[in-house]
């Protein structure tokens, strides 16, 4: 469904990106690890292209795009089909969460509005907010404008939705709220890629698990073998210092 081979950015001579190739199925959950400043978001970025890789391509259903050389609707074609939420949510805070997940049906797809509307409560109602459809950001917990912003990823129907860490920036006890969200669009077949330190739901859901390191792959498995018995010495010093139980063999 989709594939990244030999993906490269660099900004100046800080090389943050080194040759990434991933491939991910359709229904795929794949959750992506590692320490700051190993390129996640900068990969995520690239695939959306938030950013634009310096060599490498990008095939998704079959269309061959060059990241280099992409133009606009190459990358509108990518957008359309690639959904993004971001860390920090990117609500727009003159907007009720209602108007949020619809603006770009209205404005980018010409959605009639009315179709717009019942799309967004239908998804507002399936992240647990039916009572929010009037409130604005600044009336939301973190949580909430997360979930909010999931819903507004779900709205053009995406083949993937990528996710940046998207509890980050929650307070702990909202942390919940969001990943169980996350976790029924799994059981439903979404196909996501997953940024995050949540060690749990790697293992719990993913269905693949990669582990980034100075903006290469270290290791690629499946969770059960990932967690339990992880073959790279990186890749273990990481397990040791982000889960407070380590369930791997060494």
């Amino acid at each position: 469904m989709l594939e990244l081979k030999d993906i490269h950015k660099s900004f100046g001579p800080n090389k943050i990106l080194k040759g990434i190739d991933i491939t991910v199925e359709k229904g795929d959950v794949v959750a992506i690890l590692g320490p700051s400043g190993s390129g996640k978001t900068t990969l995520l970025r690239c695939i959306n292209f938030l950013e634009r890789a310096d060599h490498g391509r990008i095939i998704l259903d079959g269309v061959d795009t060059d990241c280099r050389t992409a133009h606009k609707k190459q990358i509108y074609w990518i957008r359309q089909r690639v959904s993004f939420v971001f860390q920090n949510y990117n609500l727009f805070k003159n907007k009720t969460a209602l108007e949020n997940v619809t603006e770009g049906l209205i404005v980018a797809q010409k959605v009639p509005r009315a179709r717009a509307e019942t799309i967004g409560k239908e998804l507002l109602d399936k992240v647990g907010l039916a009572d929010k459809y009037n409130s604005y950001a600044v009336q939301l917990s973190g949580g909430q404008q997360q979930r909010v912003a999931i819903a507004r990823a779900m709205a053009i129907n995406p083949d993937i939705i990528l996710f940046d860490e998207p509890t980050s920036a929650l307070d702990p006890e909202l942390v919940g709220e969001v990943l169980d969200v996350i976790r029924r669009l799994a059981k439903e077949g979404v196909t996501m890629i997953v940024v995050t330190h949540e060690m749990n739901f790697a293992r719990d859901v993913a269905k693949k698990v990669i582990f980034m390191d100075e903006g290469s792959i270290v290791e690629t498995g499946e969770p059960k073998e990932f967690f339990r018995a992880p073959k790279e010495a990186r890749t273990q010093q990481f397990l040791k210092r982000f889960m407070t139980e380590p369930e791997y063999i060494i």
